[in-house]
C-alpha cells in the first residue's frame, strides 16, 4: 500500500500510516476533489486521524480530514473500523465568501482568467481588508497570465464555486499543494494536457481494465439537472424588470433554468452570467471510473 502521511495544518509530520482497509482518491480538475479512507480504529496511530489533520500520499494531493464515523457491520452494529472522509487542500475556499472592496457593491474585474482567479484569491484568502479573513501560510503562485479575457463580478458568493465557474467557462484547472520546505499552501491554476492517443506529442493514457489501470467502469448518461436555456433576471420590479435569454433549443429539446442576477446592472454581464449557469449545467454524459493505484 502506498503510504498516507499525517500532518498539522502547521506542517508538524505526526505519522506515516500504511497498514489501511482502503484509500480512494477522488481528484477534480474543476472542483474539489476528495480521499475515502477506511481504517482499523485499533491500529497504531489511528487516533491521529482527528479532523482538521493533513493527510498526504503526494504534495500534489493533500487532504484535510473533514468527518469520520465508524462504519457498521451488516447487522447494524459497530465495527472496528474507521470510515473518513478527507476533501482536497483547496476545500478551505470553500470557507470564503467574495467580499467586494469598501464602498464598492461588487469585486468586478476584466483580465485572463488565470489573473482573475488570483485576485480573488489575492483579495479574499491572502490579502483581504479585514485581516481576521486571512488563511495562514496560502500564498498565490506567480502570475503567468493565463487563459482567456473574461468579465467576472462577485459579492458576497462561496469563492470555491467562483473558481470552479470561471474554471468550467475558461478550461483552466486550479490547485492548492504543500511546499513543505518553506511551508506554504501553493494557489496556483493548470492547464490540461492532451493525453489521447490522437496525439504523439506526449506518451497517451489509456484507462482499460486490460492494463490494469481501472478496477471498474461505467457509463452514465443523465439529464436529471441538464439545462440548456438560462432566463436571467436582472435589475427592476414587476413588468421592469430586465430579462435576457441565452440558448435557443426548442420543443422537447429545451430545457429552461431562471436565474436570479438582480445584482448585475448591464445587458452583457446577465447574458454572461447565462452562460456560466448553462456551462454548470451542461455536464449530462460523463464516464466514471475507480482507478488503481500501485
Amino acid at each position: 500500500m502506498k503510504p498516507i502521511r499525517v500532518m498539522t495544518s502547521n506542517f508538524e509530520l505526526l505519522t506515516e500510516i500504511d497498514q489501511y482497509q482502503s484509500a480512494i482518491e477522488e481528484v477534480s480538475f474543476h472542483g474539489i476533489g476528495q480521499l475515502n479512507l477506511v481504517i482499523n480504529r485499533y491500529m497504531q496511530d489511528a487516533s491521529l486521524l482527528q479532523r482538521g489533520v493533513l493527510l498526504f500520499l503526494d504534495t500534489d494531493n493533500a487532504y484535510i480530514i473533514k468527518s469520520r464515523e465508524i462504519q457498521l457491520t451488516e447487522d447494524g452494529k459497530a465495527s472496528e473500523n474507521w470510515s473518513i472522509t478527507a476533501l482536497s487542500l483547496k476545500s478551505i475556499f470553500r470557507q470564503r465568501l467574495t467580499y467586494p472592496p469598501t464602498g464598492q457593491s461588487h469585486d468586478r474585474i476584466t483580465n485572463n482568467a488565470e489573473t482573475v482567479m488570483k485576485h480573488y484569491i489575492e483579495q479574499n484568502i491572502v490579502n483581504p481588508e479585514k485581516t481576521g479573513r486571512i488563511i495562514p501560510h496560502v500564498v498565490i503562485a506567480p502570475n503567468q497570465n493565463r487563459g482567456e479575457t473574461i468579465t467576472w463580478q462577485l459579492r458576497k458568493s462561496v469563492l470555491s464555486y467562483e473558481l470552479e465557474m470561471i474554471s468550467l467557462t475558461t478550461g483552466l484547472g486550479w490547485e492548492l499543494t504543500l511546499d513543505i520546505e518553506n511551508q506554504q499552501w501553493v494557489f496556483d491554476v493548470v492547464e490540461g494536457e492532451d493525453r489521447t492517443t490522437q496525439q504523439a506529442s506526449v506518451p497517451p493514457v489509456i484507462f482499460s481494465p486490460e492494463f490494469e489501470s481501472i478496477r471498474e467502469m461505467t457509463y452514465s448518461e443523465n439529464e436529471i439537472d441538464y439545462r440548456n436555456v438560462a432566463i436571467v433576471g436582472g435589475q427592476g420590479e414587476g413588468v421592469d424588470r430586465e430579462f435576457v435569454e441565452v440558448g435557443n433549443a426548442t420543443g422537447l429539446d429545451r430545457h429552461e433554468v431562471f436565474v436570479d442576477a438582480r445584482d448585475v446592472d448591464n445587458t452583457d454581464e446577465l447574458i454572461e452570467r447565462g452562460k456560466v449557469a448553462l456551462v454548470e449545467r451542461s455536464q449530462d454524459f460523463f464516464l466514471e471510473a475507480q482507478i488503481m493505484t500501485p
